[in-house]
């Protein structure tokens, strides 16, 4: 058990049958009542996202996820497979358990894989990953006035800005927390 103050963006609970990840943390402090702690919630299972609010000193169950790590093989529809690399066992899981992370997915990526009492709950992304430009904006010589910038494609679809030397085959690093370039690969 943990007091709901003790919690952190990322963290996962567990509340009436039910895993939840903290997406947001709020203390609330009322002049004379007592504090209160409001959490922006995800429901691992079905993937719904609310909000919550409890009193100060409410308890939940804190509960530890099992990692290991699996390669990304293939997408069938909404389902995305996966391989672990050490029992070469297969995993499916659906595009809603990977909010945030399929536009980071190529084929043989690997990521870990977290589940609770052998049910697989959702996937973390290395924090970089090297992905290859299919398509960059041109460059127009003179337009470097403020920071400048282009906007490229790369290999699984996603789009970000980049500096205005990237072209078409370079690879770049991209930071999967927030999609922002990181540098370019040699």
């Amino acid at each position: 058990m943990a007091e709901v103050q003790q919690l952190r963006r990322g963290n996962i609970y567990e509340e009436s049958s039910q895993l939840w990840r903290v997406l947001d943390f709020q203390h609330i402090k009322m002049a004379r009542g007592g504090a209160t702690i409001r959490l922006k919630v995800r429901n691992l299972r079905s993937g719904a996202t609310i909000e919550k609010t409890y009193n100060s000193g409410a308890r939940v169950d804190d509960i530890r996820l099992d990692s290991r790590d699996v390669e990304y093989l293939y997408t069938d529809g909404d389902l995305y497979h996966f391989m672990d690399t050490e029992t070469f066992e297969q995993v499916a899981l659906a595009k809603d358990a990977l909010e945030g992370i399929v536009q980071f997915l190529k084929d043989n990526t690997v990521v870990e894989l977290e589940s609770f009492e052998g049910e697989p709950i959702s996937v973390n992304l290395p924090t970089t990953i090297d992905l290859e430009v299919v398509w960059a904006e041109m460059a127009v010589a003179g337009d470097t006035a403020n920071a400048p910038t282009k906007e490229v494609e790369v290999e699984t679809g996603f789009r970000l800005n980049v500096p205005m030397f990237v072209k078409e085959g370079d690879t770049v690093r991209i930071d999967t927390r927030d999609g922002r370039y990181v540098t370019r690969v040699q």
